[in-house]
């Protein structure tokens, strides 16, 4: 049997949730925003003689313009585009289709169950997006492809050859990473 719980000296009055002990803030906003809506008056009718009603006007949508962070990371994907051609750069260039495919198919045999989403991707965004995700090599957010792959192969971190030759290889590529693009 649980304890009885002993009284309180001072007895706590009960909570009334009535309209006449309601406790408000003072504000200082105008007195009409606190009139409240009448709910029972009418809706505005339209008295048009053929009883259709008037075609509203359709706004056409602004091209939208990007984001800070994707001009940030075009800024230093060009940045990156105008260095000349290093080393790893000219043996990035040399490899070959089929040297790309078999560090994929190395990769997804290193993989316990295969990868069930990224069927209808291509292989150079396979590539891509699988070292977005490999944090060893540093985030990935707020940062260009190539320069991620240069800041990681300057800290020993031995990027893969093949990043570099899709990156190098494909002009136009995403330069922004995909979970970039998702969280921004």
């Amino acid at each position: 049997m649980p304890p009885r719980r002993r009284a309180a000296a001072a007895a706590q009055s009960t909570l009334s949730f009535g309209n006449q002990s309601r406790v408000t803030k003072p504000s200082t906003t105008p007195a009409t925003l606190h009139k409240a809506k009448n709910l029972d008056s009418p809706l505005p009718t339209d008295k048009s003689a053929s009883g259709t009603p008037e075609p509203q006007q359709v706004l056409t949508p602004e091209p939208s313009k990007p984001h800070v962070a994707e001009l940030a990371v075009r800024q230093q994907a060009t940045k990156e585009h105008e260095e000349p051609l290093s080393a790893e750069d000219k043996r990035a260039l040399k490899l070959s289709k089929q040297d790309l495919q078999k560090y994929w198919n190395k990769e997804e045999r290193s993989r316990r169950t295969p990868r069930v989403h990224q069927k209808d991707l291509y292989l150079e965004e396979k590539i891509l997006r699988h070292f977005d995700l490999c944090s060893q090599y540093g985030p990935c957010i707020g940062i260009a492809r190539l320069k991620r792959w240069r800041r990681a192969n300057m800290l020993k971190l031995n990027p893969p050859i093949e990043v570099l030759a899709v990156l190098l290889k494909k002009q136009n590529a995403n330069e922004r990473a995909h979970m970039d693009e998702l969280l921004s």
